[in-house]
């Protein structure tokens, strides 16, 4: 098992290789543009109907604000990043022990982000078991170097996670939000940037 150190470090390099790349060769989006953290694809709607468990919620500015003074032993970096959130909307879906009904929607929840043009990052955590078993995918939109909305999307065998975030996030921020406001904790020593979703 890799220390937590080696753990993060692992994620950066990835992240950071993906933004330094993607930040040389593509245009800044146009900060007239916001991300919209309630904006889902409508295969997520479609899989909704079918979970036995679902849960939404979306948390403005000042919520997140309010949320961020309770949050117990949160390091100075982590404060921080909470402080440079816009905003953060999160879908949670449980299903049965059959599981996912249907994987042709989870992928065009995948596909809806590549249409939108958004940099993707994935990793598989259990990759010999079934088709996207345990897979974490993260889409970023940049404005230069920074990140302005980051989606992550965590599937596991019976449940489904898609937390949008919006703000002015540096690919660290990143790191430290994960685990909080209902951005699920997720594994990436295995991130990979992808290039055909």
């Amino acid at each position: 098992m890799r220390t937590g150190r080696a753990f993060c470090g692992s994620i950066l390099a990835a992240a950071l290789t993906s933004v330094a790349g993607y930040a040389q060769t593509a245009p800044a989006s146009p900060p007239d543009n916001p991300i919209v953290v309630d904006w889902a694809p409508p295969a997520l709607a479609q899989l909704a109907a079918l979970a036995a468990v679902k849960s939404s919620f979306t948390l403005d500015r000042n919520m997140l604000a309010m949320a961020a003074g309770v949050v117990p032993g949160s390091d100075p970096q982590t404060r921080q990043a909470m402080a440079k959130i816009d905003g953060v909307s999160v879908h949670l879906l449980r299903f049965g022990d059959a599981g996912i009904p249907n994987e042709s929607e989870v992928d065009a929840i995948r596909r809806a982000y590549h249409l939108r043009g958004w940099k993707h990052l994935v990793t598989t955590t259990d990759a010999g078991g079934p088709l996207h078993n345990d897979m974490t995918d993260v889409w970023l939109v940049f404005d230069g170097a920074n990140v302005r909305g980051a989606v992550v999307l965590v599937e596991s065998p019976r449940s489904l996670t898609l937390a949008t975030m919006a703000g002015n996030l540096s690919p660290i921020d990143l790191l430290h939000l994960r685990g909080h406001f209902g951005i699920p904790r997720f594994d990436g020593d295995d991130f990979r940037e992808e290039k055909n979703r």
